[in-house]
């Protein structure tokens, strides 16, 4: 009983407008009330549509539009349909162009002919499916390592994973842009949270010389591909801090799989490491494998713990039938058709030169299949995206608070079934906006 109302005291204190107000202050003030203000009983009154409407109305002042939420007609890729008009698409994780390839639908179809489109509840209840142990397996077998477990939900993973294997007493160090599904695990564990430079890797290692000793178990979290900034980690230093420091090392593999390595197998493959050397790997179905969930692969400890603990996993339904096909299918022909890998590589290289080119600010991006255009505030990436939309392109802005203000900007995900004209007809189409006057068009 008393740690949940500690719990309920922790959360009420973050809620509150003043995060500074201390857990004892906030109680005498919670006691102090003969009545409950009718507000706190109603949700237009709730700070975060405030904030929200505020958001709207200044957006509206200065006739900036709003870019999101638009309703596609059909597949996403390289092209989609927005009221009724086609548009030149880089607002979608297709990266290998598998989302609606015949091979995953078919996939799809035959699975739901045979289980149907649900496993109905959890995998401990229901039991298991052929078709998700052949997912996961084959997933184990691209990281070279014992064992995966899927789960329904990417974002989902990394709070249920996290929170299951480390608490109170553990030390978890995280690059500083770090997904907030790291974050959100971090903060239910209960572990100390210490957050490093981004790709300082000195930085790391000076924590981890300093801190790791005052805590049992450490962990080191860091992404493959930086789905922000599309710049990668230094892996093999990774490995080594990780070795002489006792901690282990989990990679979010969500937008690496399938960009990086020959046969897209992932930053391992792209380093050259072995995937034993990693503890935790962890990925995501919705992107390169055109379904939806999340995965974790590694030792089969590590497994079995997360079959039966991880509350995401355990009180969770089991992921789809229809859903583990298509992603088992575009797994398949990822690894049988590995030019589709150097394809959107060369994709990804073209966009990059020619944006340099054309002075627009691409941040530490690598090309591979994330690259930013960085504008430098919340109202120009909005305004450029609405632009571009006029243009018949479809990328979406990110603005502050996801990013800081002075890194607002345009993020283009890029696909293998882009051709070399979408790419230089969108970058010259950019940069005219950008520049206000017409870009150099080597075409001409």
């Amino acid at each position: 009983m008393k740690s949940s109302l500690q719990l309920v005291n922790r959360i009420l204190q973050r809620k509150s407008h003043n995060p500074d107000v201390s857990e004892a202050s906030w109680q005498t003030r919670i006691r102090a009330r003969s009545t409950v203000d009718a507000a706190l009983t109603r949700f237009d009154s709730h700070p975060t549509l405030a904030a929200l409407r505020m958001l709207t109305a200044a957006a509206d002042r200065f006739g900036i539009g709003n870019p999101f939420f638009k309703v596609h007609e059909g597949a996403g890729g390289p092209v989609t349909r927005i009221g009724g008009n086609e548009y030149l698409n880089f607002s979608h994780y297709n990266y290998l162009g598998l989302n609606g390839h015949p091979e995953v639908n078919r996939a799809a179809e035959e699975a739901i002919k045979r289980y149907g489109t649900s496993v109905g509840a959890s995998r401990l209840v229901a039991g298991e499916r052929p078709v998700q142990r052949e997912l996961e397996t084959a997933l184990a077998d691209v990281y070279g390592v014992d064992d995966c477990v899927a789960f329904v939900s990417g974002h989902a993973t990394n709070v249920s994973v996290i929170s299951t294997l480390f608490g109170p007493r553990d030390l978890i160090l995280h690059d500083s842009l770090i997904h907030n599904s790291v974050l959100e695990g971090i903060r239910l564990s209960g572990a100390t949270r210490r957050s490093f430079p981004h790709n300082d890797l000195d930085a790391l290692d000076a924590l981890l010389a300093a801190l790791r000793t005052q805590y049992e178990r450490a962990l080191i979290v860091v992404e493959g591909l930086y789905s922000m900034d599309g710049d990668l980690p230094d892996l093999p230093a990774l490995v080594d801090i990780k070795q002489r420091h006792g901690a282990f090392l989990m990679l979010d593999e969500a937008h690496s799989l399938g960009v990086l390595g020959a046969t897209g197998r992932g930053i391992a493959e792209h380093c050259g490491v072995s995937g034993k050397d990693v503890d935790i790997w962890m990925g995501t179905l919705s992107k390169t494998l055109a379904g939806c969930g999340g995965y974790i692969a590694g030792s089969r400890d590590l497994v079995d713990i997360l079959k039966f603990a991880a509350p995401g996993f355990v009180y969770s339904v089991g992921l789809a039938p229809p859903l583990a096909a298509a992603s088992l299918a575009a797994l398949r022909i990822m690894l049988r058709e590995p030019e589709r890998v150097l394809r959107l590589r060369e994709r990804g290289t073209l966009f990059l030169d020619l944006a340099r080119k054309e002075s627009l600010d691409v941040g530490s991006s690598w090309g591979f299949s994330v690259i930013p255009v960085i504008l430098g505030s919340s109202r120009k990436a909005i305004t450029m995206s609405n632009r571009l939309f006029e243009q018949g392109i479809n990328v979406q802005p990110i603005i502050h608070p996801a990013v800081e203000e002075k890194s607002a900007r345009l993020r283009f995900f890029l696909s293998a079934m882009h051709s070399e004209d979408d790419i230089r007809h969108a970058c010259f189409t950019l940069a005219r906006l950008v520049h206000g006057k017409e870009a150099h068009d080597d075409q001409e």
